[in-house]
């Protein structure tokens, strides 16, 4: 979405803009409610060490931004992604959430890295984005990716211990547990023993 960053570029963005509605997007329903933060949706810890990850490889990354999130699975009409484009975004794709807002109630350390394979179709001269062009592009990527993720994946563990993805519960469940059903309790019971 914007010149700077180009296809085969590769993105850890900081921020999201969720455009999506049909996809549920927390665990708390059903007689239970949680307002979890989610100022910072991906981990920060995380997000620096896989673009620090990336930079250690050569591989060209920019990082933070804003991901725009689309319901899909159609592309964008040329008018949301000149609406888009103009609001600043940085990257467009249909991935990031609900994961980047269930991750955060699982208390998941949650980062993304988006793979860019196109301009979309806010830039004049540029054809229209095709399935083809994405997948051709997310191919291209493929060894990259596997590279990173072999690199970061041990990293991982010493990350959770020092963020604070792992408390976002605490004191964000607003619905007295007594007030709860057993059987929403049995559900969310890995996410909430430890509070209840």
């Amino acid at each position: 979405m914007q010149l700077g960053i180009k296809p085969l570029d590769l993105v850890v963005p900081d921020q999201i803009l969720d455009r999506t509605k049909l996809r549920s997007s927390t665990f708390f329903e059903k007689g239970i409610v949680a307002h979890v933060s989610f100022d910072q949706p991906f981990c920060p810890l995380l997000s620096t060490t896989l673009g620090d990850t990336v930079n250690h490889l050569n591989i060209k990354v920019h990082r933070g931004g804003t991901y725009v999130v689309i319901e899909g699975p159609a592309f964008s009409t040329k008018a949301e992604s000149l609406l888009y484009q103009s609001w600043g975004v940085s990257i467009i794709g249909m991935t990031a959430l609900p994961e980047a807002k269930l991750a955060r109630e699982a208390e998941i350390c949650y980062a993304t890295l988006a793979c860019a394979t196109d301009f979309d179709c806010w830039i004049e001269d540029e054809e229209s984005v095709t399935a083809e062009t994405v997948f051709a592009n997310i191919k291209k990527n493929v060894t990259n990716t596997k590279n990173i993720l072999g690199k970061l994946l041990p990293k991982i563990p010493t990350i959770a211990q020092d963020c604070s993805c792992q408390n976002t519960l605490q004191n964000s469940i607003v619905t007295p547990l007594d007030k709860v059903s057993p059987d929403t309790l049995l559900r969310l019971g890995p996410l909430i023993d430890r509070y209840v």
